[in-house]
């Protein structure tokens, strides 16, 4: 029987190791997703939207550092994937992309449904080609999937329905994906110029992220040798939070303020596989050295006295044995106290919102991390479910977190989720969901209820876009065009065959999230949330607090004084 060029996609793939396609049918793929559906090995997986398929093929290479596969037919199907997919290249996860085309034919004539895949999916992919013939087969799929494990984020293969279907002869040039990464160190004299950097400082800080996968034991190692606190940045957290006694939190504007002290007051901090990308949080004064995997990162974000291109974990395990033991630790101990001290005044303040009606965000949030498996997923929506989720959730060993962290997408939680879930099946998965994200991509819902996933989303329904609303405020504007009106998500839920729970009263937060996680299915849980908390940062500037100040004084004198109240005695009165 003739190969076809969609027949060896599909064995490539397999090969590959890629267990599903994520993805909505179209006619320009049907050759594809019909090999799919003879081969045992491979499954494809129904999407209401190309972007939650996107979103969940992300989630999948993140959570497995394994290539993950989504695609898309012609025109409208395939641009529906780039939102997804600037957010898995940003997060550096390796995902293909199949952008079927329309008829090889019809290009260049303005047929039904034509774009130009090379020209959309540049910006987000490292490598975005056209197969116009068998004979590029299997090479350009290879190369492909090569940038995309290899570099780390998307890739792009284009290709019209018709050239899916000619026939491949042995070219010879088949071999297995080559997905090996090698490890990566600074040279010798760069390593003994940072040491040389460490042993003149005294006060020490490092600032962790995602690139510290896999080197807890050496940032241990580092943090006992240099007693330094460490900062992590929020795509860091999973990564460095867990059993570590020099964690001193998150900076930002959604972290603590130990974490931003802790920067602020040290003589050198090192930036350790970490793009953070707020310049204004930086230090004013300390000296700053960077690690990071990718050259053209160094020194972007602020200004560096050393930057070494290099793997954390094998950076660290050869600079260490180069640096001398630090013996006073009153300035660890100080950051650490006041970490502590932060960590306990936020959890103060949840706790004692327990019987505050509505249901106080910060509580909901410090009751999942409470209630959550030790090996949970979750995920997150942008805007307030994330400041939640870095302030309250503790991370421990073999949790994980994701969320639109770089790209900084609306809708992501879900869509992740259902990646999540595909790819362990035997895991519990949390989607911290905002109400305006949930409703974004509502639809794929009903992929939960079509594949059973017991995926448990929690939404919080505070009836606005809450953190563009608190930007609004702190601008000194009322806010504007940022409610919403919601349906009850919980009966929604049930009438498509999803458990629901709608949760108003604070006292039945811990029986309504028990009895959700012990649920042998999907979830939602649609918790009303006080619309009036506010989101403090560490830090609060003079032009912050003078814009809160005109935002109440204009809405009194517009009329709406209850607003004001409702957020002083939400924030400030207790």
């Amino acid at each position: 029987m003739p190969n076809t060029i969609a027949a060896k996609i599909v064995e490539q793939l397999v090969a590959a190791g890629v267990k599903r396609v994520h993805g909505v049918v179209g006619d320009s793929l049907n050759s594809i997703t019909d090999e799919i559906r003879q081969h045992k090995e491979i499954e494809w997986i129904h999407y209401r939207h190309e972007e939650a398929a996107a979103f969940a093929a992300g989630a999948e290479a993140q959570l497995t550092g394994k290539l993950a596969v989504c695609a898309g037919s012609c025109g409208p199907g395939n641009m529906h994937l780039i939102n997804g997919l600037y957010d898995a290249h940003r997060s550096m996860a390796p995902v293909l992309a199949i952008a079927a085309q329309i008829p090889s034919t019809e290009i260049g004539t303005s047929y039904f449904q034509e774009t130009r895949p090379e020209a959309l999916f540049r910006e987000c992919s490292h490598y975005c080609e056209t197969i116009a013939s068998a004979r590029q087969m299997p090479r350009v799929l290879q190369i492909a999937m090569q940038h995309a494990v290899g570099l780390g984020g998307v890739a792009v293969i284009t290709l019209s329905g018709d050239v899916a279907m000619q026939t491949i002869e042995s070219n010879g040039l088949e071999h297995s994906l080559m997905i090996s990464r090698p490890t990566i160190r600074p040279s010798d004299t760069e390593l003994h110029k940072l040491a040389e950097l460490i042993n003149q400082s005294e006060k020490i800080t490092l600032l962790c992220g995602s690139g510290c996968a896999g080197a807890h034991d050496e940032l241990i190692a580092a943090g006992e040798k240099l007693l330094s606190p460490m900062v992590h940045a929020l795509r860091g957290k999973e990564h460095v939070e867990y059993d570590n006694p020099f964690d001193v939190g998150m900076t930002g504007l959604i972290g603590f303020s130990s974490g931003y002290h802790a920067m602020e007051n040290s003589d050198l901090v090192i930036m350790l596989g970490t793009d953070f990308p707020y310049k204004d949080w930086f230090p004013s004064r300390a000296k700053i050295a960077q690690v990071d995997i990718r050259a053209e990162r160094l020194g972007r974000r602020c200004n560096i006295t050393l930057g070494l291109v290099g793997d954390v974990k094998e950076t660290l395990h050869c600079l260490l044995p180069l640096v001398k033991r630090k013996t006073d630790r009153s300035y660890l101990d100080r950051c650490v106290e006041h970490y502590r001290n932060s960590r306990e005044s936020l959890e103060s303040h949840a706790t004692g919102k327990a019987d505050k009606a509505p249901i106080h965000p910060e509580y909901l949030a410090h009751m999942i991390d409470k209630l959550a498996a030790d090996d949970a997923v979750f995920t997150t929506d942008v805007g307030e479910p994330t400041v939640w989720a870095a302030r309250y959730l503790r991370m421990k060993k073999g949790q994980r977190l994701l969320g639109s962290f770089n790209h900084g997408s609306m809708a992501s939680a879900m869509p992740q989720a259902i990646g999540a879930q595909l790819t362990y099946p035997g895991r519990q998965v949390i989607s911290l969901s905002g109400d305006g994200g949930f409703a974004m991509m509502m639809g794929d819902i009903l992929t939960i209820a079509q594949y059973n996933l017991p995926v448990k989303i929690i939404v919080f329904n505070n009836s606005s876009l809450g953190f563009v609303a608190m930007e609004m405020k702190v601008a000194g504007l009322p806010p504007y065009g940022t409610d919403l009106k919601n349906p009850d998500f919980a009966r929604m839920a049930e009438a498509i065959g999803i458990k629901g729970i709608r949760l108003e009263d604070p006292a039945n937060v811990s029986a309504a999230l028990e009895k959700a996680f012990a649920h042998d299915g999907p979830v939602l849980i649609d918790a009303v949330v006080n619309p009036s908390v506010l989101v403090m940062p560490p830090k609060i500037e003079f032009s912050q607090a003078k814009g809160f100040g005109l935002y109440a004084l204009k809405q009194v004198f517009n009329g709406n004084g209850k607003e004001v109240w409702e957020t002083l005695s939400s924030n400030f009165l207790g």
